[in-house]
């Protein structure tokens, strides 16, 4: 499972960071983070939007997958699709399962960096307080939850992966998950203290 591609690799790859954003639920805190991959921008966005691709390295995704439609993915979160720009930006509601009743908003960038790369800008913000962790308390934030998928995407792009749904070969391991966001967190917590130094 993280055998065929260490997390740990990731860390130093990832810019992360802490801004406000004004969303339809009002002034909401959003965590950016912001990595480059060795493929194309088309190649990406394919990746991040086509069902048969997508669930590769996340989830299952179904919907009525066009602006103004829907999607779900499966047990994790659902909503509508707000701005669908190919292959630059898409921005959706993402409403996680029974979790709360304001919805959070995540926006996607990509910016080609020559013909064979692209910048990819991962944008999750929300009107509530969720940007923390800690473990004593049993919160984490969505930020630590994405993590995982860029690295996978990363993984993905480069053939690493089976070339099969993730749901097949992706075992949960709550051991291996909680020393990954425990090694993942200081640098959250260093992004959120650069957040508050500006304000």
């Amino acid at each position: 499972m993280n055998q065929i591609a260490g997390e740990d690799t990731s860390l130093a790859l990832v810019q992360r960071s802490l801004r406000d954003r004004e969303i339809a639920q009002g002034l909401a805190r959003a965590a950016v983070l912001k990595r480059r991959y060795d493929a194309p921008v088309a190649d990406v966005w394919s990746a991040i939007t086509t069902p048969e691709r997508i669930d590769r390295f996340f989830l299952p995704l179904r919907g009525d997958l066009r602006e103004g439609g829907t999607y779900a993915f499966e047990g994790q979160a659902s909503g509508r699709i707000l701005v669908c720009d190919a292959p630059r930006l898409l921005r959706v509601e993402w409403v996680p399962p029974g979790c709360r009743d304001d919805g959070d908003q995540v926006e996607v960038r990509l910016t080609a960096d020559g013909p064979n790369a692209t910048w990819l800008e991962l944008e999750h913000a929300s009107v509530a307080d969720v940007f923390h962790f800690d473990p004593e308390a049993g919160t984490y934030s969505p930020a630590l939850g994405w993590e995982a998928p860029l690295h996978y995407l990363g993984e993905y792009l480069r053939g690493v992966l089976p070339d099969r749904p993730g749901v097949e070969w992706h075992e949960f391991d709550e051991a291996e998950e909680m020393r990954l966001a425990t090694f993942r967190a200081p640098e959250w917590a260093k992004a959120e203290a650069r957040y508050h130094a500006t304000r």
